[in-house]
């Protein structure tokens, strides 16, 4: 269902770009400073310069530290030091990350030692990337009854909110979040594609119909042209300010991710619900003024609740430039080829530190640098290692067709 590509002399120019940006500014960054060869695991408080902020750990950022250096094996080159990179971190989230409950902790010390532990299950989607990316890496059935035991646990969970702490008192409002299903539906495509003996591929296929369903029925405001972060329990818009918000990032992933499934599938209808996605957020998100996408959108118009909304976060812009990717390569229509030359140029233009290597993370609305920080709780080996690592693939694929 591939229909066209660019042609090759540009798909070179642009393979070359990605994979310049990743072994050159990306890769030797993350090495030099951020595996802790003394306790295991990976730091990722860093400043402009690799220099260490702090070296407590998230979770969520060990695990997608153990995805990087994994996928980089399997999918980029079998180079041992990154085998071994992935082997520090998984040993580390093995003995240290795991409670007694098969839930994670969101943050420990450098040593392992529990500090924090969250509501969501979101740390637990990313440990299911890492582990099972990990598990294909080091052929380690041991790591993929871990991924496979923990999915299994966030799938119970997804179906049982009750079992946690709810957000809101649910007798008075009752909500649902995309954020959770987006990440479960992301999670089921990884592990499915690990799935060493085929034998619960039907299990997966009736989580992602569920996730698909969800997207459609509740979140995803076609005659709006929005797709909503909350919403109630029967999908209508909580009109508040939280009910209210268009994360663009989170639109286009999940847009992508729709994408990608109706082109496993050979499904026409899954990929045109993700490439509506993908224009209403686009449309939504750009900013007309100075270029980029906003962090945040009200649905209405009116003023955001988030402080930052008007900021320039990295990753919206990596996960754009994939799914624009994506819908060209899948449409042959010119527009997508145009609003990702747009993207690229604002994107390769403000985003990358030529002097220290990886990129900013924070930009204000104009572009400038608000914060010099290349790793921090929220930032580290996931948004552009993937665009750079997926697009190379995708790329590689319309040359050889």
């Amino acid at each position: 269902m591939m229909d066209g590509c660019i042609d090759t002399h540009r798909l070179e120019q642009l393979r070359y770009i990605y994979s310049k940006t990743l072994l050159n500014d990306v890769v030797p960054f993350w090495m030099k400073f951020s595996i802790d060869r003394e306790n295991g695991g990976y730091f990722h408080y860093l400043d402009r310069d690799g220099s260490l902020l702090c070296s407590d750990k998230a979770v969520w950022l060990q695990n997608r530290s153990l995805w990087f250096f994994s996928k980089l094996y399997n999918e980029i080159e079998k180079n041992d030091e990154w085998l071994a990179a992935a082997k520090n971190g998984y040993e580390f989230i093995k003995n240290h990350c795991i409670d007694s409950d098969g839930r994670m902790f969101f943050l420990v010390d450098k040593q392992g030692r529990k500090l924090r532990k969250r509501r969501y299950w979101f740390t637990e989607t990313f440990g299911i990337l890492g582990l099972s990316e990990y598990a294909k890496a080091a052929n380690d059935r041991e790591a993929y009854e871990l991924a496979l035991q923990t999915y299994r646990l966030i799938v119970h969970l997804y179906h049982h909110p009750e079992e946690l702490p709810s957000k809101f008192y649910s007798e008075n409002r009752n909500i649902q979040s995309l954020t959770a299903t987006m990440l479960l539906m992301s999670t089921t495509q990884v592990i499915r594609a690990m799935d060493v003996d085929k034998s619960i591929s039907s299990d997966f296929s009736q989580v992602i119909d569920t996730c698909i369903g969800d997207i459609q029925r509740y979140f995803f405001k076609p005659n709006e042209r929005a797709l909503l972060e909350t919403v109630a329990q029967d999908g209508s818009v909580i009109n508040t300010p939280d009910g209210r918000t268009i994360n663009p990032g989170h639109s286009i992933e999940t847009a992508w991710f729709l994408m990608q499934e109706g082109l496993y599938r050979g499904n026409r209808d899954t990929i045109a619900l993700g490439l509506q996605i993908l224009d209403a957020s686009l449309e939504r998100g750009w900013d007309e003024t100075y270029g980029g996408l906003f962090s945040f959108v009200d649905l209405e118009g009116k003023p955001s609740e988030h402080v930052e909304w008007d900021m320039k976060y990295w990753w919206p812009h990596t996960e754009s430039l994939y799914a624009l990717l994506l819908a060209y390569v899948i449409t042959k229509d010119d527009k997508y080829l145009a609003s990702y030359d747009e993207v690229h140029a604002w994107t390769f233009s403000h985003f990358p530190d030529y002097e220290y290597g990886e990129w900013y993370g924070y930009l204000h609305r104009d572009g400038s640098i608000a914060l010099p920080v290349k790793g921090s709780a929220w930032k580290g080996t996931l948004h552009l290692p993937r665009l750079l690592i997926q697009g190379i693939a995708l790329i590689d694929d319309c040359i050889n067709q």
